[in-house]
């Protein structure tokens, strides 16, 4: 009878050791299937970034993710995705990868739309669709929508501009955004930055030239195209205001190249005058109706900080260094155009 219980109690004893041997194997193995899916490095250095697009689903994420390899093991990215209820809480932007990034951490990033910003930086560009082009470059909305919004009337006086003069709105610097902005939040953006730079002692140098903000700017486009310099910008700026207070026409080359819309032109002629454009100054008395380049903000401080002198006309200098030489009077003005117009024969330049 004793030997009996003996034996009872020994196979007892071992069933118990075997159960628990099995619980614990099943509670590391489901331990390990735990990490490996959620805290296991699994963001490779293949991509840098994901960029989920503004309407994307997670179908379209988990493709470009399996498609760039952006992880080492996508079923397990997918599963932890699920359970994290990542695929109902998709956001659209541009997601810096860091090599090592477990499955938990990318998905937070997604789900959280923790994105990292793009720097714009934009400087003097020319035209509108030259804007527009490089911008789409660097955001998410292609040019097209951002071309569709600079020439819809309605939308650009909402900001008091008109699609002639609205490209005075973009102050050239550098720019923190995010790449999924859409092109009604990057104007919002640029008008807010606008009326932070005309403060109230700028709009007032304005009003003393018997200029607006947006007259300032398109001044400043025609200084900005005609000085190579900074320095010079000033003296340039005076010259024009005083042929606006004249009444006589700015005669700015620049305008004339722009009309022709042919940015190779280097040596304005007579045949390029008679363009018929509101942007050629040798037809038209006083401003054109908008800017002919995105102007710096240095040849919009030029115009407000004007230099007073009694300059009527000028013409670039012989040498070619780029600055210009200033004339009171047409007789001067002539011997200075003469001079250069001789330098340009002598190395045939002629258009």
């Amino acid at each position: 009878m004793t030997a009996k219980n003996t034996s009872s109690g020994g196979t007892s004893r071992k069933f118990i050791v075997v159960m628990v041997i099995i619980l614990l194997v099943a509670i590391g193995f489901t331990g390990l299937n735990y990490y490996l899916k959620y805290f296991s490095p699994n963001v490779t250095n293949n991509q840098e970034y994901l960029y989920i697009k503004t309407g994307s689903k997670f179908t379209d994420v988990y493709k470009t993710v399996q498609e760039k390899q952006m992880v080492k093991d996508t079923a397990s990215f997918y599963k932890a995705a699920e359970n994290m209820n990542y695929i109902s809480r998709v956001k659209p932007g541009r997601y810096r990868l860091h090599e090592g990034m477990s499955n938990r951490r990318l998905i937070n990033m997604l789900a959280s739309g923790t994105q990292e910003p793009v720097t714009v930086s934009f400087h003097n560009l020319r035209l509108k669709e030259e804007f527009a082009g490089f911008l789409s470059k660097k955001i998410e909305p292609d040019s097209t929508s951002i071309i569709r919004l600079l020439d819809s009337t309605s939308f650009v006086q909402q900001y008091g501009f008109t699609t002639d003069n609205v490209y005075t709105m973009f102050l050239p610097n550098s720019y923190q955004l995010y790449w999924n902005t859409s092109p009604e939040k990057f104007f919002k953006r640029m008008y807010a930055n606008y009326e932070k730079f005309w403060t109230p002692e700028r709009k007032q140098k304005a009003a003393a030239i018997n200029l607006t903000p947006v007259e300032v700017s398109i001044l400043a486009s025609i200084v900005d195209a005609e000085a190579l310099h900074d320095d010079e910008m000033p003296a340039v700026a005076g010259l024009y205001l005083n042929r606006l207070k004249k009444g006589m026409k700015l005669e700015a080359d620049p305008t004339v190249i722009f009309a022709e819309n042919d940015f190779t032109i280097k040596r304005v002629l007579n045949r390029y005058l008679s363009i018929n454009s509101p942007y050629n100054t040798y037809l038209h008395t006083g401003l054109p109706p908008g800017p002919i380049m995105m102007p710096s903000v240095a040849a919009v401080n030029s115009v407000l900080d004007y230099q007073k002198n009694d300059y009527i006309y000028m013409c670039a200098k012989a040498d070619f260094s780029g600055y210009h030489a200033f004339a009171t009077n047409v007789a001067q003005h002539l011997v200075n155009a003469h001079a250069f117009q001789q330098a340009l024969n002598d190395r045939n330049i002629k258009k």
